[in-house]
């Protein structure tokens, strides 16, 4: 995996990230923990887990991906 520094820190991202936007509406959470071991095994340290997924936007499941 190749990794790059994040802006002006000296935080090494991975080129390759991971979007969450599918978790609890179209992925289960066993399928969630099988896509983050392969990540992690893959060397991909970027999580994309922006606060508005998953989508279709729903109160009930705003803000869950991060969990």
């Amino acid at each position: 995996m190749e990794y790059r520094k994040l802006g002006g820190t000296d935080l090494n991202v991975s080129l390759i990230g991971m979007c969450t936007m599918t978790w609890r509406e179209q992925n289960t959470e066993a399928d969630a923990h099988a896509q983050l071991n392969a990540m992690l095994d893959a060397g991909i340290n970027l999580i994309d887990d922006a606060e508005m997924y998953p989508v279709p936007l729903r109160p009930e499941t705003q803000g869950r991906t991060e969990a």
